[in-house]
């Protein structure tokens, strides 16, 4: 077999979802890696009256591409962009488009989905079910295409404990359910969607073990691989540590935690954080492709299914997660913090509410009603509640482990040559957790929130003045407490005599007894 960068050479590759988080990562790290690639087709609707042209433009402008910029300052010329939009009638492609990919494309990645788990049923399946569909109807019509791979997620399958690397059948036929979409309004749609979706937590979950299905049903002849990660995070190593570029899943909840705004939340820490950096994702995606493509004379039937986690491989808890951003943030705090960086995972609904009602919700109604006298608009309420159902969203995942089976992994790993090891890295087992924990709030704060590092005095300053007024704040309500409870009741005041006198007698005798000594 040869190289990954040698399959990839005279090749001509079409992305779906370039433009969201992994696209990008995946594009970047094609034309860096593989450098002879023929060209990239990226597929891409026009959006708030940017052409698919000017959108990809402004994307590799971003510092996510600089790295290839100084090493292929050409690079621009290979991408094509693809004006078509997933929702519509055969993806909204122009007759000549059509003509392009069905006669020059070799591989095709779709990474396209909506990740919002909340989505209503109807988009979450047009978005993930039945764009699938029209892009397996496009790739039938491609007359050199060697390898389709389809993007998943590891909870497709949350219901099960074990997920093994197969496709199971989903326990509704997605052919029936989709005719039936089709006359249901959204009131009857939205009160059948619980019943539909079972014991799997959201609508994502449920569109995506579909998408995988129809995917098995619907390939025929075509070579077809579907990588499955979990929640994907920050880069490990490439372009550069800790790059992010959203607030979408852990990472929104890492800000929160390190502005002082997230201070509780319900999470089991002894159940596996199962975050998967990205560039371990699009690394393992190109491999999978590579081995794939590379068998087409004597390939398989079954579809091959990779499980991209790290649970089973090198565990790591959500208590280890809640240590490692107090840490990080406390030493290299926000600019503005709105508190201390103090956040607690609680794995009880009681005890959790109980502090989500004293450490959000009043301090968002004080800050609030602050800014109201001070004839500024109050915004902390409005932030809490968003966190909250972010939070809520997240819950299921944060309480819960799986045990993946991750043999095809293993096994993808072992057929590649010691070079694409080093350079299309996807091995968990050298990841440092704490060093990757680190890189990756200290990219919330460069890539996300655009803090520059030059402003760290000045956030570790205001940290400071934060840490006094709480002092300040607890010592005048010890006082109040002792001139409400204590000096106005002579039963407080003799329990309160008695304690100082114990805690005095206690000193005397440990004094007396090293003067002994």
């Amino acid at each position: 077999m040869v190289n990954i960068p040698e399959y990839y050479a005279g090749k001509n590759v079409l992305i779906t979802g370039a433009t969201g988080f992994m696209g990008k990562v995946l594009l970047e790290k094609l034309l860096r890696s593989c450098p002879e690639v023929k060209a990239v087709y990226v597929m891409v609707r026009s959006k708030a009256g940017q052409s698919p042209q000017a959108r990809i433009a402004d994307m590799i402008n971003c510092k996510l591409f600089e790295k290839l910029q100084d090493e292929q300052p050409g690079f621009a010329e290979k991408i094509v962009a693809v004006s078509s939009d997933l929702t519509l009638p055969e993806l909204d492609l122009s007759k000549e488009d059509q003509s392009v990919l069905a006669e020059k494309v070799n591989i095709v990645f779709h990474c396209a989905a909506t990740i919002r788990f909340n989505e209503p049923l109807k988009d979450a399946m047009q978005l993930n079910v039945l764009a699938t569909q029209k892009m397996l109807a496009l790739a039938h019509t491609m007359k050199h295409l060697e390898i389709f791979l389809h993007v998943s997620t590891a909870y497709a399958n949350c219901d099960r404990e074990l997920i093994e690397e197969v496709v199971y059948p989903p326990p509704v036929d997605y052919r029936r359910l989709i005719d039936t979409l089709d006359w249901m309004d959204d009131d009857l749609v939205s009160t059948l969607t619980p019943k539909l979706i079972g014991k799997r937590p959201n609508t994502y979950t449920y569109t995506k073990a579909l998408a995988e299905y129809l995917v098995q049903q619907e390939a025929g002849d075509m070579n077809v691989a579907i990588i499955r990660p979990s929640i994907v995070g920050a880069s490990w190593k490439e372009p550069f540590p800790g790059w992010i570029d959203n607030f979408n899943g852990p990472s929104g909840i890492f800000i929160a935690a390190g502005k002082g705004i997230l201070r509780t939340m319900r999470a089991s820490n002894d159940a596996v954080a199962d975050l998967v950096p990205v560039d371990v994702v699009i690394n393992a995606t190109l491999a999978a492709a590579w081995y794939s493509g590379s068998q087409t004379g004597n390939r398989t039937k079954n579809i091959l299914v990779y499980n991209c986690t790290t649970g089973g491989i090198n565990p790591f808890r959500w208590g280890e997660v809640e240590n490692c951003i107090n840490m990080t943030f406390k030493t290299n705090p926000l600019e503005q913090a709105f508190r201390r960086p103090n956040v607690n995972l609680r794995s009880n609904p009681f005890t959790n509410q109980y502090w989500t009602t004293v450490s959000h919700t009043l301090p968002a109604l004080l800050y609030d009603g602050y800014l109201r006298l001070a004839g500024r608009k109050p915004r902390m309420m409005k932030t809490i509640t968003r966190l909250h159902k972010a939070m809520m969203v997240l819950e299921y995942f944060t309480s819960h482990s799986w045990a993946w089976n991750t043999d095809n992994v293993a096994m993808l790993l072992a057929q590649m040559s010691p070079e694409d090891k080093k350079v299309f890295n996807f091995d968990v087992r050298q990841l440092h957790w704490a060093e990757y924990m680190e890189n990756y709030c200290m990219g919330t704060k460069k890539y996300v929130l655009n803090e520059e590092l030059s402003g760290l005095p000045a956030a570790r300053k205001h940290l400071n003045k934060l840490r006094n007024i709480r002092y300040t704040f607890n010592t005048v309500l010890v006082v109040l407490i002792w001139r409400v409870f204590i000096a106005r009741s002579q039963m407080a005041r003799n329990i309160w005599y008695f304690v100082v006198s114990l805690c005095f007698k206690f000193l005397s005798y440990f004094r007396a007894s090293s003067t002994m000594r």
